[in-house]
Formats: structure tokens, C-alpha cells, sequence
């Protein structure tokens, strides 16, 4: 039986706020659905103090913008950007289209087709999320949409150059700085100035992430988000400094950042929780670290490494760490969690910033039914038809006769009866009238 070293606060304390976000959330979008850029406007006056002239950055702007980023850290987006890029690129190589001959002349296929337009929203605030310009704009370009809107949030009244620079370089048509709620508002609707764009992808906030359930079916969102997570699975082998520094590497994010492990070793275990309250007094972001940890953190001891795996199942974490003797068993014994990061050399930290997998990966027990962005997000599966064989339409429109016509779906057997008897060279069992 497992049994819990460190419990979480109960789930009901933590989400009593959110019932505020939504309602705030659904005020908002409804003033910008009404007046436009002149909402966007104050919001982004009232929240980030930012209202320049337009908030679209013009060719020149971003030139000069690019211009003052160090270029040690343009070398370093384009050598992750181009790690996104290759794996983006096998996954959209690994879509073929379809097209098969199920009858003579009965030819049925599908496409992939990208959407028209994407708004990606790269995350500012406390931190610039540079990283999230990749995992949104490159993966896009790269699934063939021909216009991604991005957008950021000034910085404290400045502007995010580095960002800018990753948004640039990723292949965004149009950049804004322009942050929160009416930011993914003002893609999703459309104003006077922004075009409206039909997919939506991209982490935030809590008040970004509502926005996006509460347009989602208007337009397409990327995932349904919430607080970052990660779960360690360790194992007695498991060197405990390194699960508590990864441990915290993810708390940071935020204070409601669950920060799990789960290990077949109470030793392990206790060696865990005394590192990490060494490590946090004096981590810089300790502010978010600490609460994360005290209110979210738990580490659970199970009895076998079966067990172990079970255990993390049910959590269907975001990011899952396996440090254990035998890592890649996890491809095997385990189906929930948004991404796996296998064996001490790697981590999730490798995941969040310049592996190449994407980061934009889904929480709250969201992976039990989906996985992260991929190309494949910004792709529609079309189907087509085509019947050039004139026997096998008579066919089908016989079968489509009967078949309707048990579900009392008159019209529909009538359009299978005009070919069955056009090609078929019969008679239809009604007249043009329509009486049968």
C-alpha cells in the first residue's frame, strides 16, 4: 500500500478562486466583443500600463529591437528553435495523406490541412517565456499556416527583446505587444485592428487559460491548462540531491506548481525533503517555490516499482522524470502523462527550454485523454469522396435506399434512389411529384 511522507493541501482550499477568475474573465471578453480595440486599449492600460500607438510591431520596430539582443542569446533561440524545427518536421513527415479504392471506382481519402491563421501567445510577466515562442510559432510555420498572429505582454512597461527576437526568428507574420486576457480576446474575435484567427495556442496565467475555456468552440485552443506539474518515479539508485533540485526546478513556476515524487525508497525519500528544505532558502525564486512546495508538494512511498508506475498513472502528470535503474520500462508500464523524460541525464527542464520536444503539455489530468501541441494540432483531417464508376453508385445508392429508410429518413434514401436508378437504368419508387 502506498503511504504518504508529505501530503498536499486538501483540493478544496485550492480551488476557491477560480469561480472569481471566470466571472472576471467572462466580463472582459464580452467588453471587447462589443467595443473593440477601445477595450483592448484600457485593459492593457489598467493591467500592464502599456498603451502605445498600435500595438502591432512594424517590420522596422523589430528590426531594431532584434538588433539590441546580445547575440549569444539570438545563437542560442536559433539553435533551439532548430531542435523544435527537426522533431516538428519528423512529425508532420510522419502524416501521409490517404486515398484507397474501397469499390470500383469508389475512391475515399483524407488530407491534412492547416489551419488558416493561429494565434500564438508567448507568456511575459514575472518571467519572459521565450521558450513558448518556439513551441507555438516554429511548430506552426512548420505545419504550414500561412499566418501566425503572436503575442506578449510588456515587461514592467518595457519591452521583451529577447522574446521579440524568438517570435521574429520563429517565423511570426504579425508580433503584439499586448498581453492577458485581451490579448487571446482580441485573436479570437477580432477588432478593428487585429484579425481574427481560428486556433489559439499558447500557455499563461490563470486568467489566460479561462479565456481560452471560455472561447474554446468559438475558436480552437491548443490545450485546456493549468499550473505547471511534475512527478519524479525514483528508485533506491536515484541520487536524492538530483530529484530534489528537479523537483524545485518546476515549483518555481508558480505557487500552485504540484511538485510530486513517488519512490520505492523511504530512505530516498527522507533524503529528498531534507535537500530540498536546505535548497529553498536560498533559491532566488523562492517566493514560488516555497508555497509550491509547502501547499503542493507530496512524496509518496509505494511498495514495488509496479506500483510505483500505477501511482504516477493516476496522477496523469504533465512532466514525469523516471530516474530509476531501468527508465525506459516507463514506455511500457505507463500511458498517462503529457511528456516523459527519461534517466538522470536528461530532465524536464531540458523539456521546457532546448530539447526539441514540445513544452505546451497538458495538466490537471488532461492527459489522460490527450497529449501536448504537436504539429498535428494545427492540421485538419479532411476527408473527400469520389464515385466514377457508374455500377458502383447504382450499388450504393440501393444499399443508401434502405439504409435511410430504417432510420425514416426519407430524403436521404430519394438521393440514393435517383442514382440507383439513373446508373442502374431502374425506376425510382416515387414519382417527380414526390408521391410514392
Amino acid at each position: 500500500m502506498p503511504r504518504h511522507l508529505k501530503s498536499p493541501v486538501p483540493a478544496a482550499q485550492v480551488s476557491a478562486a477560480r469561480a472569481d477568475v471566470a466571472e472576471r474573465v467572462h466580463a472582459i471578453l464580452d467588453d471587447i466583443r462589443r467595443r473593440g480595440d477601445d477595450a483592448v486599449r484600457e485593459y492593457s492600460e489598467k493591467f500592464d500600463k502599456w498603451s502605445p500607438e498600435s500595438f502591432r510591431l512594424s517590420a522596422d520596430e523589430v528590426r531594431r529591437i532584434v538588433s539590441q539582443v546580445p547575440g549569444t542569446v539570438l545563437d542560442d533561440i536559433r539553435f533551439v528553435q532548430q531542435q523544435v524545427r527537426t522533431f516538428a518536421q519528423a512529425q508532420r513527415d510522419s502524416l501521409a495523406d490517404v486515398e484507397i479504392e474501397t469499390l470500383p471506382g469508389v475512391r475515399l481519402g483524407h488530407r491534412h490541412v492547416p489551419v488558416a491563421a493561429a494565434g500564438a501567445y508567448v507568456p511575459g510577466g514575472r518571467y519572459p517565456l521565450t521558450a513558448s515562442a518556439h513551441m507555438t510559432i516554429v511548430t506552426a510555420k512548420v505545419a504550414g499556416v500561412p499566418r501566425v498572429a503572436a503575442c506578449t505582454p510588456p515587461i514592467r512597461g518595457e519591452i521583451p527583446a529577447a522574446t521579440v527576437a524568438a517570435m521574429h526568428l520563429a517565423g511570426a507574420d504579425e508580433i503584439y505587444l499586448l498581453g492577458g486576457v485581451q490579448a487571446v480576446a482580441a485573436l479570437a474575435v477580432g477588432t478593428e485592428t487585429i484579425g481574427r484567427v481560428p486556433m489559439l495556442a499558447g500557455p499563461g496565467n490563470a486568467y489566460v487559460a479561462e479565456a481560452k475555456r471560455q472561447l474554446f468552440g468559438e475558436v480552437g485552443i491548443d490545450l485546456f491548462a493549468g499550473p505547471t506539474e511534475i512527478l519524479v518515479i525514483a528508485d533506491e539508485n536515484a541520487d536524492p540531491f538530483v530529484v530534489a533540485v528537479d523537483l524545485l526546478s518546476q515549483a518555481e513556476h508558480g505557487p500552485d506548481s504540484p511538485a510530486v515524487l513517488v519512490t520505492t525508497s523511504e530512505r530516498l525519500g527522507r533524503e529528498v525533503e531534507r535537500h530540498i528544505e536546505r535548497l529553498l532558502p536560498g533559491m532566488p525564486t523562492k517566493d514560488f517555490a516555497e508555497p509550491a512546495w509547502r501547499d503542493h508538494g507530496e512524496i509518496v512511498v509505494a511498495d514495488t516499482l509496479d506500483e510505483a508506475f500505477r501511482i504516477a498513472d493516476s496522477y496523469a502528470s504533465e512532466h514525469v522524470e523516471v530516474l530509476t535503474e531501468n527508465p525506459r520500462q516507463a514506455l511500457e508500464k505507463m500511458r498517462d502523462y503529457g511528456a516523459l523524460f527519461l534517466g538522470e541525464g536528461t530532465c524536464v527542464s531540458y523539456g521546457d527550454k532546448v530539447i526539441g520536444t514540445n513544452h505546451v503539455l497538458p495538466t490537471r489530468g488532461a492527459a489522460r485523454y490527450t497529449g501536448g501541441l504537436w504539429v498535428g494540432k494545427y492540421l485538419k483531417t479532411v476527408t473527400y469522396q469520389e464515385v466514377t464508376d457508374t455500377a458502383s453508385s447504382a450499388l450504393l445508392g440501393e444499399v443508401c435506399g434502405r439504409a435511410a429508410r430504417v432510420e425514416l429518413f426519407e430524403g436521404h434514401a430519394r438521393s440514393g434512389d435517383v442514382r440507383a436508378a439513373k446508373y442502374g437504368k431502374g425506376t425510382l419508387p416515387w414519382n417527380e411529384e414526390g408521391a410514392a
